[in-house]
């Protein structure tokens, strides 16, 4: 085959040599009707061209012809694409490169958007006013924590009497109803009655929300400290005789914990002591247990890593609210008032971006950072806060997995008991998120002073969705997909009815807000689309409109309803004057300010 293709190669380049011989004898009979330069300069070309050729003729001989070159090894065989499910193909790290660096880009230009039309709207200063013109150790948050401690203490007395049988199992259940009781609806209650019927003020909605927060983790801590104890009196009550009441429990002694504390080897009851309790309480879990593992020394490096992440994520987190959020919940007011369903999807949508990332830097800070910083300083082994929740195709294994303290306390505590009560996983799984329903609508009506319902509903439609995403999807990529877009869409949707609900309450409708003024010094806020808006009625008689210019990011003071930039009087204020305009706007301010 080699041969016979070599052959006929060579006559293909004599046949062309052959065809350049008579371009050479066209050339002769050209050079005598041609004078002897221009004949001459047409023969070299010729000749030059006709070289070139047979050069580059033999180049291609030598290197096709003559290269070994296998013809017989086929070009084509049957292979499916690379997308293909049954290729087999898993190497996507330039999508993934790809996906990056668009998710980078499209967030770069809904940053410079922002700031193009709103300016920086991040202000360290404003960060100081906002921590101390409402201090966080203002009454009533600090004194709730101060006052939390008088539950740790009637808890450990209720345990100390309990192993020393001055007090019946029964009676403490009925103590402790109570007591849990109490300790829940009074700091509710503190708050509430403070700000609403009293009306002399309860602290910043935030800082509440830490105060509560606070006493709903001691909430889960004392309910697993005295359920926990519970069990270990169980396990170890005997007669009189020595001999185990409980028939079922043979070998009492595989069932000991044993607590290490130095070379003291501790056993119930002799656990009960306030140094065993306080180191719970601060420990970063919500079980009891008689031994908590524990490492041996606290690393300095590690701990000094967690507070540089602490803190910087949490100015990042701020930052993110103040420039990227608040922005767009003071434009999301109307369209919820007006029910504009187009502009409520929009909304939807556009506020799902920032609330999720802040979601993500939320869950790092404070299950990574601050769990671990505690755990170090606590010298608690156990560091498994989460779990891979990212790749929950159901979520019911996403609840699991995302917050590994709370789900162990709701394990434990409320879904084994009741399947060991004859109660069936349906119940119980019913119970748990009717539990955390309680305390998320708890730790967001309270302090906001308002009843909505729409964190306790959000919580109570994951059971539906649960059932879903497990019996109708069967898991897999598109459970993961209903997971993720539950969160991504869930979240802001319930954050803007919160929002809509207290700017109604609280920062009526311009058209609301004239009719109901009388001649009274008067001050009421309203939220338009275009910038801040209060009135004022001085004790003179004369109203004033005030707004705020973000063009020129001053305060505007003007004696007409009137359009940015149109005004028979206006003045602009300085960033001192704007900050304790923006914190309280009242009469005395004006008085001083402008008149």
């Amino acid at each position: 085959m080699k041969i016979c293709i070599d052959g006929m190669a060579r006559r293909r380049w004599e046949k062309q040599a052959e065809k350049k011989g008579e371009m050479n004898k066209s050339d002769f009979h050209l050079r005598k009707r041609l004078s002897s330069s221009q004949s001459d300069s047409i023969v070299a070309s010729s000749s030059r061209h006709s070289s070139f050729s047979s050069r580059w003729i033999s180049v291609f001989y030598l290197v096709i012809c003559r290269s070994g070159f296998d013809f017989e090894k086929p070009v084509h065989i049957a292979q499916v694409s690379l997308f293909s499910g049954s290729s087999g193909w898993k190497d996507y790290r330039g999508i993934f490169n790809l996906a990056v660096l668009l998710l980078f880009v499209s967030n770069g230009r809904v940053a410079l958007e922002n700031i193009m039309k709103y300016g920086v709207l991040v202000s360290p200063i404003g960060w100081i006013y906002f921590i101390s013109r409402d201090p966080w150790w203002k009454w009533p948050n600090m004194a709730m924590l101060l006052m939390s401690n008088i539950t740790i203490f009637i808890v450990y007395l209720m345990e100390k009497l309990l192993a020393r049988k001055w007090l019946s199992n029964k009676s403490a259940f009925i103590i402790y109803f109570l007591i849990f009781t109490l300790h829940i609806s009074l700091p509710a209650a503190i708050t509430w009655i403070l700000q609403v019927a009293l009306n002399c003020g309860s602290g910043h909605p935030l800082y509440s929300v830490l105060a509560l927060s606070v006493y709903v983790v001691l909430f889960l801590k004392l309910t697993s400290y005295a359920h926990s104890n519970y069990w270990y009196r169980y396990l170890n009550t005997q007669n009189e005789n020595g001999k185990v009441k409980c028939l079922l429990i043979f070998r009492r002694d595989k069932y000991y914990f044993i607590l290490k504390g130095g070379e003291d080897i501790r056993r119930y009851p002799h656990n009960l002591t306030l140094p065993d309790l306080y180191y719970f309480i601060f420990a970063p879990t919500l079980c009891y247990e008689l031994h908590f593992p524990r490492s041996n020394r606290c690393r300095k490096s590690f701990i000094m890593k967690r507070m540089a992440e602490l803190i910087c994520l949490t100015l990042i987190i701020v930052a993110l609210c103040q420039q990227w959020v608040a922005p767009l919940l003071r434009n999301s007011v109307e369209p919820f008032t007006t029910m504009n369903f187009g502009l409520c999807i929009e909304r939807v949508l556009k506020l799902a971006i920032p609330n999720h990332v802040i979601w993500l830097i939320s869950f790092y800070t404070i299950f990574h950072s601050f769990l671990n910083l505690v755990a170090e300083l606590m010298k608690f082994a156990d560091r498994q806060f989460y779990l891979d929740f990212w790749n929950a195709e159901t979520l019911a294994v996403f609840w699991k997995t995302w917050n590994i303290p709370v789900h162990r306390w709701a394990l434990r505590h409320i879904y084994r008991p009741m399947l060991s009560n004859g109660f069936s996983k349906m119940n119980a799984a019913c119970a748990v998120f009717f539990v955390s329903a309680f305390f998320h609508e708890y730790l967001v009506s309270i302090p906001l002073h308002m009843f909505r319902y729409w964190a306790y509903l959000c919580m109570m439609a994951q059971i539906p969705l649960s059932l879903f995403t497990e019996k109708v999807l069967k898991g897999g990529r598109p459970g993961n997909i209903v997971m993720w877009l539950s969160i991504i869409l869930g979240q802001p949707l319930a954050i803007l009815m919160y929002v809509h609900d207290w700017y109604v309450t609280h920062y009526p409708r311009p058209s609301q807000h004239f009719q109901a003024i009388d001649n009274s010094t008067t001050t009421q806020f309203i939220m338009p689309e275009d910038g801040f808006l209060c009135s004022v009625i001085s004790d003179a008689g004369k109203r004033w409109f005030i707004h705020f210019d973000r063009s020129r990011s001053a305060v505007v003071v003007t004696d007409a309803m009137v359009s940015f930039g149109i005004s028979t009087y206006e003045k602009t204020m300085t960033i001192k004057d704007r900050m304790e305009f923006a914190g309280n706007v009242s009469e005395s301010l004006l008085e001083h300010s402008w008149r």
